[in-house]
């Protein structure tokens, strides 16, 4: 509590104790008080009145002293001179000293705050380098860490992270107040990137064996695609030594099981090998992070672009000559897919089957879509077999990865039936020139090699084996025949040559190759065949009538044929073609073309019989169209007919005997003649008996003869005398009862 300061209202004795103060400090005490106190002017003035009174009362103390003892007051003065001198003297002296020992204790002081501070600096150093070498193991943690992570090695490098959070970063951080805190804080801020870092650079190495990989899946589909070809060998040898083998295909369980034995890894063998590493390494390093999902969408987004880029960017894959662009996509995406595979069987936390099939489909969605664009510019039926068998290849290597072919399956229908088109197409071409420069002529083969030919390709009829043949040889069909049966037995050839392997849909096969050969043999060769009836001459006609009887029964046996053939696995039943029925229908149509034509010639030549009805003599010889009439019969029985079947001629020769007959019996039933005479009848009947001494030198003569017998019963009636024979039903019945009822009468009025 501070002191409360003395009130003076007379400073007399407040003077006397300033002025007897012991010492400078005391004095300061004394006369601080007393000038606070006085602060007003009057106060202030008797303060200074009362020391310049203690000043007079001293002064007056010390002349009267003087006055008085003045003698000994000088001797005093001379006493304290010489004290003073001293005094002076000696404090100089204890001023040195002072100086002395005030610039020692500064010296001393000095020295001892030097002391302090070098102790201070000193353990501040110890501090510093206790931290430093905290912070040293913090920083050679953090030092090694990337040191792994430059030397590739990313797990170590995580796990080096790990530990220097747990073992440093962690304990200083719940600290706060210790040294290394703002350090530790620092680096543990840098730990999630250190992190990243660690991600990319493992993302990166992934990257390069993912290009790695993309830029090898071509040649690891194209091996894939040759120990498919081994497969296939060592199958085709099996069948070979057991036919009950047929019915297993590549990939079955019991190809399998044979081909067990023969282990050949298409990710590791002498030409290629694939080390999944850098993905086994990134994904553990991405479980260790907690970032598998993302690691998961990150791999199939890169994956996704890596088959966009597979894909060829111009839809004209393959041209007519030239299939290498489809082999080699086609080994591309088998490689892209083996390894997808692979992936999803060594990280199935990295690729899931739902994942991977999706890839697959949208890989063969994109083959389809390119190849049928390139589909449309392909002409050459050959091309498209090498398509079919790099399609084979590359389907039956991605089933035996355990992969669905179905899509592709349903595109080789697509394949198959372009194929058919351009067989059809070709083949039809090669029927139409057949059919259209045909000669129309019986064939002849005059050399054994000829022979052979036509016999290695007519096997649709029980021809004379080549050892059996006498050459030369005429045959009835043209030389069109053995042609249209060599290009039917070559068209079935490529036909079974693109579907004899690898392809699933034999009865689509059956049922194509049926119906293309049925539209060959009936719009072309049969159709081409009718027109051409339309011809005026008749051996063409006839020759046409011939290979229509051939293609009918060849059209039979090519119906045996192709149930022969056809699949095990198709329908049964009989085939039947429409072309049997038509060569069999247009049979009647060639038939009636002949009667047509032999039948007009006969119409020619009656027409220019020229009888004369009144003549005034009797003839002698038969007329000349009569003479020509039967020699034209016979001429087309010997030459012109003579290669139709048996009944056909009988039947061709039935008709124009009763063709003619009729029309020479209108003759004198011509409304131009009015009156006959015996002479005109007697011309008549010569012609008639010449007509029927030529048909009983016939053949089957019998038969034909009925053709003539109103005729000559017509020509009896002229000629017989009593007319009313007719009248008379009982011996008309029996003389004439082929001549017609109103006819008779019209002649006899005649």
């Amino acid at each position: 509590m501070p002191r409360k300061p003395q009130t003076w209202d007379d400073y007399d004795s407040a003077v006397s104790q300033i002025i007897l103060a012991p010492s400078d400090s005391e004095f300061l005490d004394q006369l601080i008080p007393v000038l606070r106190d006085a602060t007003t002017s009057s106060r202030i003035g008797s303060l200074v009145q009362s020391l310049s009174q203690y000043a007079e009362e001293r002064e007056g103390d010390i002349e009267r002293i003087g006055l008085t003892k003045h003698e000994e007051f000088l001797s005093s003065v001379n006493q304290l001179q010489k004290v003073r001198e001293g005094t002076v003297a000696l404090t100089s002296e204890i001023l040195d000293l002072n100086q002395s020992i005030q610039a020692s204790t500064e010296k001393l002081a000095e020295q001892k705050q030097a002391l302090v501070d070098t102790r201070g600096v000193r353990q501040n150093i110890t501090d510093v380098s206790n931290a430093l070498e905290e912070s040293l193991k913090i920083l050679h943690a953090v030092n090694s860490a990337h040191d792994l992570i430059r030397k590739k090695k990313y797990y170590a490098a995580l796990k080096s992270l790990e530990d220097l959070q747990n073992e440093y970063l962690v304990p200083i951080i719940q600290n706060k107040f210790a040294t290394q805190y703002k350090l530790a804080d620092m680096i543990q801020k840098s730990i999630p990137a250190s992190q990243k870092a660690i991600s990319e650079a493992v993302m990166s190495d992934l990257n390069t064996w993912l290009f790695i990989v993309r830029e090898s899946s071509q040649f690891l589909g194209e091996v894939a695609f040759f120990h498919t070809q081994e497969r296939r060998a060592r199958q085709k040898e099996r069948i070979e030594g057991n036919k009950w083998l047929n019915r297993f295909k590549l990939n079955s369980a019991i190809e399998l099981v044979f081909d067990e034995n023969d282990e050949f890894d298409v990710l590791n063998n002498e030409e290629i090998s694939v080390d999944f590493t850098p993905l086994h390494e990134a994904l553990h390093i991405h479980e260790a992070l907690g970032q598998v999902d993302r690691f998961r969408v990150e791999y199939a987004a890169t994956r996704r672009q890596q088959k966009d880029l597979i894909m060829p960017s111009s839809e004209s894959l393959f041209s007519d000559d030239d299939d290498d662009s489809l082999k080699s996509l086609l080994e591309s995406v088998a490689g892209f897919a083996i390894i997808e595979k692979a992936t999803m069987q060594r990280a199935p936390s990295v690729r899931s089957t739902l994942d991977v099939d999706e890839l697959w489909d949208s890989m063969c969605q994109a083959i389809i879509r390119i190849a049928s664009k390139s589909l449309e510019g392909v002409s050459n039926a050959e091309l498209l077999v090498k398509i079919k068998e790099d399609m084979a290849m590359f389907i039956e290597t991605m089933e035996g990865w355990g992969y669905s072919a179905s899509m592709l399956n349903n595109f080789q229908l697509v394949l198959f039936h372009k194929y058919a088109e351009l067989l059809q197409r070709r083949f039809g071409t090669s029927f139409q020139e057949a059919v259209s420069t045909d000669d129309y002529m019986p064939m002849n083969i005059k050399t054994r090699e000829e022979y052979d030919q036509v016999y290695s390709a007519i096997l649709f009829d029980d021809e004379v084996p080549p050892d059996e043949i006498t050459l030369p040889a005429v045959f009835p069909f043209s030389k069109m025949y053995p042609l249209c049966c060599l290009y039917i037995r070559k068209f079935e050839q490529k036909f079974r040559l693109f579907t004899h392997e690898n392809f699933d849909h034999p009865n689509i096969v059956d049922e194509t190759l049926r119906t293309t050969l049925d539209e060959l043999l009936t719009d072309i060769v049969c159709q081409t065949l009718v027109e051409r009836l339309n011809s005026q001459y008749l051996g063409q006609i006839v020759q046409i009538l011939t290979n229509l009887e051939h293609f009918e029964v060849a059209c039979q046996k090519l119906e045996k044929l192709l149930i022969q053939g056809r699949s095990s696995t198709s329908a049964g039943g009989p085939v039947t073609l429409r072309a049997t029925e038509l060569f069999r229908n247009h049979k009647k149509t060639a038939e009636k073309r002949i009667f047509e034509l032999v039948n007009s010639k006969i119409d020619d030549l009656v027409d220019t019989s020229d009888y004369d009805w009144t003549a005034t003599q009797t003839p002698t010889q038969t007329s000349s169209y009569m003479v020509t009439l039967t020699r034209f019969l016979e001429n087309i029985m010997s030459s012109t007919l003579l290669g139709l079947p048996h009944e056909i001629k009988e039947l061709i020769y039935f008709d124009a005997l009763s063709h003619a007959a009729n029309k020479i019996l209108a003759l004198p039933l011509s409304p131009d003649v009015k009156k006959i005479n015996p002479n005109g009848v007697a011309a008549m009947a010569l012609d008639v008996k010449h007509l029927t001494d030529f048909v009983s030198q016939l053949d089957n003569a019998f038969m034909l003869q009925q053709n003539l017998d109103e005729l000559q019963q017509t020509v009896a009636l002229m000629q017989c005398e009593n007319h009313e024979e007719f009248y008379d039903i009982s011996i008309r019945n029996k003389k004439y009862g082929r001549v017609d009822a109103m006819n008779g009468p019209l002649l006899l009025e005649k």
